[in-house]
């Protein structure tokens, strides 16, 4: 299998092929609109406005998981980003990271690259934190919380995953790389 693959719904409840993102570099992110992160949608868009017409795709997932932090349909999820943060790039259907409900897409990427490098011990002991109060983190590989994301390459590789607490901005130069990268 290959991201490829796999299908998943967008908002309005129709399939999306993820062969569709076929030579793109792409950054795959479960969000919530209540969340102590959830400011980094400022640094996702301002990503996404910078290379979106170089190659990258933002791919966001609403997820409820984690302390019901992405309440609301999701309708209004997409109008909270839009409006709060002028988001615009894609947002798909509200879905589970962990769990027997997970989205497969979610079960191949943690399969992919199981666990995230922590920098800087500000950022592990929050992790540390969240990591006790996540009740769906069960198992090694798990997403521990909102805004964990997934780079991938052109050619449908994971190649990282970043942990919830690291700026989007400070992967500015890894998404540069992956770009240039035919």
């Amino acid at each position: 299998m290959s991201i490829y693959d796999y299908e998943v719904k967008n908002r309005d409840g129709s399939n999306v092929k993820l062969s569709k993102y076929k030579n793109k570099v792409l950054l795959i992110v479960n969000t919530a609109t209540g969340c102590g992160f959830t400011p980094q949608y400022e640094g996702l868009e301002m990503l996404y406005e910078k290379y979106h017409n170089k190659g990258l795709e933002i791919l966001d997932f609403p997820c409820d998981q984690f302390g019901h932090q992405a309440p609301g349909t999701d309708d209004e999820i997409h109008e909270f980003c839009t409006m709060k943060y002028d988001t615009k790039f894609e947002q798909f259907s509200k879905i589970e990271v962990n769990g027997d409900n997970e989205l497969p897409l979610y079960t191949y990427l943690k399969e992919e690259i199981p666990n995230e490098e922590v920098h800087g011990l500000k950022n592990k002991v929050a992790i540390k934190t969240i990591k006790k109060i996540s009740n769906t983190c069960q198992k090694e590989g798990d997403i521990v919380w909102n805004f964990t994301k997934f780079l991938v390459d052109r050619k449908g590789n994971v190649i990282k995953r970043y942990d919830p607490t690291f700026n989007p901005k400070d992967m500015e130069e890894e998404i540069l790389r992956l770009l240039e990268e035919k």
